[in-house]
């Protein structure tokens, strides 16, 4: 069987936290999934200032002596490499969206979702509106631009349209508290998205896999959340920065966030209306989403993340290893789905 070349798509054309979570997760991807016998695995490493390298590894050091080359010359690179298929591993808008669309472009598959899908994703009013279309619970919301006055009574949350790890959001308990939490989430995005406040409850994510066309309910991750204490989750509670600058997901301590036992009532319920965001959206591969459940048991959509690193510390790849499917299976299963019926197809 043919060995595939895969290229890990890493960085970000955004700044530098995203090109720093981007290099955290590929990292753990590539070391974890590494297989001469199966995959030949090359890097592409992308800067804010839009300049690629294709370094041997993600040390520091290795990318320090590469040189930096511009799009046009790196295109001209990746059509001689004979890349089988590409694996995302950015996570900012353009390297979600832009970068997937030029490897559409040049006709090279990927993991995961389309760029319009990722864009879709990323705005989480247009992503509630499509779910919502579908029957899916979403909490009232409203759409803010610069100068637009809220409506809403609270309690309610204030978050960027489009910014992850919970960058920028605020719970507003009092109106006197607008401007203050709507200055704080204009920093990350021109559109800020007020939702009214769901009551807990709890708060869960759900994965979902696709494996021969069939989509597959993965088991839930639930994080530490409190009515009184702790009422939504904070960046904090997602990402810390180590003293030598680099990235750490505190998420993975089993303390803030833990798997949830698949005999848990909740469970069924929330993969039923995963499955129906997943096509409502119409991903592929796989798809991932955040709901809040309230006080009678009632799922609320929040947003979807359409990633996966298959990192071991990746949500999907967590939620997939609960089910009892190892890392590697993960990752052929997805490499099936993507390459379909073309001739390199692994099996697991």
């Amino acid at each position: 069987m043919p060995v595939l070349n895969i290229l890990h798509l890493v960085g970000s054309a955004h700044d530098k936290f995203y090109c720093d979570l981007s290099r955290l997760y590929a990292q753990d991807c590539l070391a974890a999934t590494a297989d001469p016998s199966l995959y030949n695995f090359q890097i592409a490493y992308i800067t804010p200032d839009r300049q690629w390298r294709f370094p041997d590894s993600l040390s520091r050091e290795d990318i320090a002596l590469t040189k930096p080359i511009p799009v046009f010359d790196a295109i001209q690179f990746l059509t001689g490499q004979n890349i089988d298929m590409m694996l995302p591993q950015m996570f900012c808008i353009p390297g979600m969206t832009q970068y997937r669309a030029l490897f559409d472009l040049l006709k090279i598959p990927y993991i995961g979702n389309t760029p319009d899908i990722m864009a879709i994703a990323a705005h989480k009013a247009r992503a509630k509106a499509i779910v919502e279309a579908a029957g899916v619970k979403v909490p009232r919301g409203e759409l803010l631009r610069q100068g637009d006055i809220p409506t809403i009574t609270p309690p309610a949350v204030v978050k960027p349209v489009s910014s992850d790890n919970s960058l920028g959001v605020v719970l507003v308990k009092d109106v006197t508290e607008y401007d203050a939490a709507l200055k704080k989430a204009f920093e990350y995005a021109s559109e800020v998205i007020v939702e009214a406040f769901i009551e807990l409850g709890r708060e869960v994510r759900c994965g979902i896999i696709v494996k021969d066309g069939e989509l597959i309910g993965l088991p839930l991750e639930e994080y530490l959340v409190d009515p009184h204490d702790k009422p939504i989750r904070n960046y904090a509670d997602k990402l810390q920065q180590t003293d030598d600058g680099d990235l750490h997901l505190t998420a993975k301590d089993n303390i803030k966030a833990w798997i949830l036992d698949p005999n848990d009532p909740i469970t069924q319920k929330v993969q039923q209306v995963a499955k129906r965001c997943h096509q409502a959206l119409g991903c592929r591969h796989y798809s991932l989403f955040d709901f809040r459940i309230d006080p009678k048991g009632q799922p609320w959509f929040l947003e979807a993340g359409l990633y996966c690193s298959f990192a071991p510390k990746s949500v999907i790849s967590s939620m997939a290893k609960a089910a009892g499917i190892p890392l590697n299976d993960l990752l052929i299963t997805a490499i099936n789905e993507t390459l379909g019926s073309n001739k390199k197809v692994l099996q697991n």
